[in-house]
């Protein structure tokens, strides 16, 4: 945990895929010195007519290779949220991600919101802290 979906438009090769989940699960351990198993990430790509990511008004171009992240999580310090934010624009970049293209969502629950399985809140039982 934490879990992500990333969404993006089509048009990637599986190779590129695999190398921008690898990537941001990199960014991931590093911010937030999670496990390296600790790794829950869902992919989607849509059509441009299915995919709107705007500026927000804060004059941000975004080309076609924009993608978003958005992550659920349980509470994480600020300082390792924006140290996150710059570990994807710093790993990216060389997969030609340009720091307009990458967005990111934090959605912070609790130990209760989560079941890895088994029919049990692994957070809540103890089998996870």
């Amino acid at each position: 945990m934490p879990f992500l979906r990333i969404d993006a438009y089509r048009g990637r090769s599986k190779s590129e895929v695999a190398d921008l989940l690898d990537t941001i699960h990199r960014a991931v351990v590093e911010a937030f010195e999670v496990p390296e198993r600790d790794r829950y990430q869902l992919y989607q790509e849509h059509d441009a007519d299915h995919f709107i990511v705007q500026d927000t008004g804060l004059g941000i171009d975004r080309s076609r290779r924009t993608i978003v992240i958005s992550m659920v999580s349980r509470p994480r310090e600020t300082e390792r949220k924006q140290l996150f934010y710059a570990l994807l624009v710093e790993k990216l970049g060389p997969l030609g991600l340009k720091p307009e293209d990458i967005m990111v969502s934090i959605v912070v629950n609790g130990d209760a919101d989560w079941s890895f399985g088994l029919g049990r809140a692994q957070f809540l039982t103890g089998e996870l802290n």
